[in-house]
């Protein structure tokens, strides 16, 4: 007989990592020294702020086999977060600071429950180079636009990565982090093969969020409305984009926008991002377009500390 299987609220599938803090004086911080580690990284803000609210949630991610990666699975469990699905290799340290993680394979996803999930959000650094890209492409594809799939245009250059690159086994070169845009205008052959990856992602994405970096980067525009269109065009229901401290646009296929400036909040020593999770729970509550992102912008100001 087989076995039922279970329906989560919330499916992130894409980078988590360790980001370190130093505690700042006045601020509640770790038990022991002046810094600290903190869970983070945008597939888990999302599982963790969307069980805060009441959801059932679990991750699809990777972590080495080393200490970080203890407290990774540690932290997801006492937050309330199903880490079945997340796994060690041996391939790689588990990643600090924001590195991506990309040694997901496309045989190893449960593509019964990320078919099954109400909301399935995946970050595009998956998108950066293989094996994690099929396996991005493979889990969007099996979802054939159920229920929610968001796209998170989430894209960060580490050294070495290379989105034109598609052998596993192949040397990556080495050149300096830079930042996001910095990067596509140094490299714009990867920019360019990127572009190409998160189209045919977006064709099978309902929702897509992302901040002018990536829209840009996903659509070659950057004014917010003109980035939006663009998303719509590409083949989504639901775009929104962060403008940072001006706030949230976001447009529906059907002419309704919610256009929501920023609040200014004091930052929390050890945050996270709550955006992706509170607005998760706004999608599933059926609320109406601009209560959704009000609530999704206020949650996206830094995280209390519930992700330590």
């Amino acid at each position: 007989m087989v076995e039922p299987v279970q329906q989560f609220d919330v499916i992130s599938m894409g980078r988590i990592g360790v980001d370190l803090h130093p505690h700042r004086p006045g601020v509640p911080g770790p038990r022991h020294g002046s810094s600290g580690r903190f869970l983070g990284g945008p597939a888990a803000d999302v599982a963790v702020t969307a069980a805060r609210l009441g959801r059932s949630t679990a991750v699809i991610t990777r972590t080495g086999a080393d200490s970080f990666g203890a407290y990774l699975h540690q932290t997801l469990t006492e937050s309330g977060v199903d880490n079945r699905w997340v796994t060690r290799t041996a391939a790689s340290a588990t990643p600090v600071a924001g590195a991506p993680d990309l040694e997901i394979h496309t045989d190893e996803l449960d593509y019964f429950a990320i078919r099954a999930a109400r909301i399935f959000w995946i970050t595009g650094t998956g998108l950066s180079a293989e094996p994690s890209r099929s396996a991005t492409l493979a889990a969007l594809k099996c979802r054939d636009r159920a229920a929610t799939t968001v796209l998170e245009l989430d894209w960060r250059p580490a050294p070495g990565d290379d989105p034109a690159r598609t052998d596993p086994d192949e040397p990556r070169p080495h050149y300096a982090r830079a930042p996001r845009q910095a990067y596509a205008e140094a490299r714009p052959q990867h920019a360019e093969a990127l572009r190409h990856a998160y189209a045919e992602a977006l064709r099978h994405a309902t929702v897509a969020v992302g901040d002018l970096d990536a829209c840009e980067i996903a659509t070659g525009v950057r004014a917010p409305h003109a980035c939006a269109e663009a998303l719509l065009a590409a083949g989504v229901e639901l775009a929104v984009v962060r403008r940072g401290a001006k706030g949230v646009l976001a447009v529906h296929r059907d002419g309704t926008t919610a256009d929501v400036p920023s609040a200014p909040v004091a930052a929390a020593d050890g945050a996270g991002d709550g955006f992706g999770g509170a607005l998760c729970h706004g999608l599933l509550s059926g609320w109406e377009l601009e209560r959704t992102v009000r609530h999704a912008l206020a949650a996206g100001t830094p995280l209390d500390g519930a992700l330590r």
